[in-house]
């Protein structure tokens, strides 16, 4: 059996894991379905000096708090911010790297660094009080690539009323990173992206995909839209899974 950290993308809380985690857990897996600071229950911890380094702190504490070895670490969209910085500053307490419609981050790169411009734009102008980013329109994060294809309108409806503000300075803090990560097992989930799409731009050297074709990759789809964990979250688990017992 295998030790789980999920960690969730912008505006979520360990809360959006839980059908997720329930089919792990029934399987026999241990779960950690993490809450990063300012967002979730921890939204009161959120200020405009909260960024990606108190996240991965926070994160990387977590994991030697509890003495979690040989961890399967997920991260889904956004939360590659704090599971790129784990990763590479305590290698030795994961088995593999997940991520679920997402990818790491590289050094000195903020996660709004790989946003298209029209897109940044959009977010940056819906801050409140200049730090302060909440839940998008469906159809602007749509415009992002992060569709909501899959969820059902009870689903849409729990999602908007649980999300919190996203603190700006998570996606526009740059990460900083060594190779600490370099040889770990990782993973793929590509949900909005079609695995043979995926494969194409690794063979054609896209920037952004190259190097998902390394030996140490194991790539897997959920064909959904961007927030498989409502979507479709008994597949989800059941590729997790899959994943952690090639580890």
């Amino acid at each position: 059996m295998s030790t789980f950290v999920l960690v969730p993308g912008f505006w979520l809380g360990g809360w959006a894991w839980d059908a997720v985690a329930e089919p792990l857990r029934a399987a026999g897996h241990t779960v950690h379905a993490v809450t990063l600071p300012g967002l979730g229950e921890r939204a009161g911890e959120a200020s405009p000096e909260l960024g990606a380094e108190a996240q991965i702190a926070d994160l990387a504490e977590l994991l030697v708090r509890e003495d979690l070895r040989e961890v399967i670490l997920v991260a889904h969209s956004g939360g590659t911010i704090a599971v790129s910085g784990v990763a590479d500053r305590v290698p030795e307490r994961i088995r593999r790297v997940v991520f679920v419609d997402s990818g790491p981050l590289t050094d000195g790169v903020a996660l709004a660094d790989l946003w298209e411009p029209e897109y940044r734009a959009a977010m940056e102008s819906s801050l409140v009080d200049g730090w302060r980013l909440p839940l998008p329109a469906w159809d602007v994060l749509a415009s992002g690539g992060s569709s909501v294809d899959g969820i059902d309108e009870a689903g849409l409806a729990r999602f908007r009323e649980l999300a919190t503000d996203q603190p700006a300075r998570t996606f526009t803090e740059p990460v900083r990173l060594t190779d600490g990560a370099a040889k770990l097992p990782k993973g793929l989930v590509s949900c909005s992206i079609p695995l043979a799409q995926v494969h194409a731009m690794i063979a054609a050297g896209h920037p952004y995909f190259a190097a998902l074709g390394g030996p140490e990759w194991e790539l897997r789809e959920v064909p959904t839209g961007h927030w498989p964990m409502f979507s479709r979250p008994a597949e989800t688990a059941a590729v997790l899974a899959e994943l952690a017992e090639l580890a």
